[in-house]
């Protein structure tokens, strides 16, 4: 029998602000699995998104995880340092990409058009205006890949945290978008890429992002990539309950205090959210607790 591959999870945040309770949550939970399982833990700044970027804030996030005592193994990437490996997947996926020349106003009268015929699922839905060629007049926009035509074409995959999960992409996302109509790379694309580039064996993030695994193995059986596992926590909500996101209003948790206050009100929350209930006097006493307390409550879930 073949040994599994070493351990290899990362975190990987955009710098659009600094971090939140949200994204430490999801930063916690990906650093304690990879300790937990004595594998490497690496940190990628998805800045692939050029207009959302904020100066600074790759190096106040990478701050504020040193910080909370949360140290990286090897060097830290740039999405931006890494266009060239995009490339080299595009032209890889060539024969099942196509130009895109709608606009978002466009697409959203096709998929109000088609949830009134079909029924409000296939508002979600691409409708395929541009699969077999361009209009006259139009221009290409975005570049958009094919997924396999109906009747269904089903992904499924076991979450560590919330068990099976599996997706019609055929009928419940349709063609999308590699590279979009403002020139940047698509997120589904580059973290495919750039997930095995690194050889990263395991994915823990926030269930924000559960519905874009499908779509991701996909790509990374067309790239003919390894799949990872999978962990999606849960996210934090705000009072209103939207998810707790920088577009939401959420407050750094990170305002320079010292390490008592970052310990009791980032740190020992964060744990609390994630079903561990620790305590601890000190930053190294709070992982040295953590880390068998999420072995354990995974474990009992079936789920190391």
């Amino acid at each position: 029998m073949t040994a599994p591959a070493p351990y290899i999870g990362r975190f990987a945040p955009s710098p659009t602000g600094p971090l939140h309770l949200g994204s430490l949550v999801a930063a916690m939970a990906s650093y304690l699995d990879a300790r937990a399982h004595g594998g490497q833990w690496l940190v990628r700044i998805e800045d692939v998104d050029g207009d959302r970027n904020v100066a600074g804030a790759d190096r106040h996030i990478l701050a504020s995880l040193q910080r909370c005592g949360m140290q990286w193994d090897g060097d830290v990437t740039w999405q931006t340092q890494r266009t060239a490996l995009y490339d080299a997947a595009l032209a890889q996926l060539a024969d099942s990409v196509y130009p895109c020349g709608c606009s978002r106003r466009e697409i959203a009268d096709s998929q109000t058009r088609l949830a009134a015929q079909h029924g409000a699922n296939a508002s979600l839905v691409y409708p395929g205006t541009c699969r077999a060629g361009l209009a006259p007049g139009k221009v290409p926009r975005a570049l958009r890949l094919r997924t396999p035509v109906a009747p269904a074409h089903v992904v499924g995959f076991q979450d560590r945290w919330h068990g099976w999960v599996e997706q019609d992409i055929t009928r419940e996302v349709g063609d999308f978008v590699v590279r979009r109509a403002d020139g940047f790379w698509a997120y589904q694309l580059a973290v495919v890429v750039d997930d095995g580039a690194q050889g990263i064996t395991d994915i823990v993030r926030g269930a924000d992002l559960l519905d874009s695994t499908p779509r991701q193995l996909y790509l990374q059986d067309l790239l003919g990539l390894p799949h990872p596992r999978y962990l999606h926590v849960p996210v934090v909500l705000n009072d209103a309950g939207e998810k707790l996101s920088k577009q939401t209003g959420a407050a750094a948790f990170d305002n320079g205090a010292g390490p008592a206050d970052l310990l009791a009100h980032a740190l020992l929350p964060a744990a609390r959210f994630l079903g561990l209930h620790v305590t601890a006097d000190s930053i190294a006493g709070f992982w040295q607790a953590t880390v068998p307390a999420w072995e354990r409550l995974l474990r009992e879930r079936g789920a190391f």
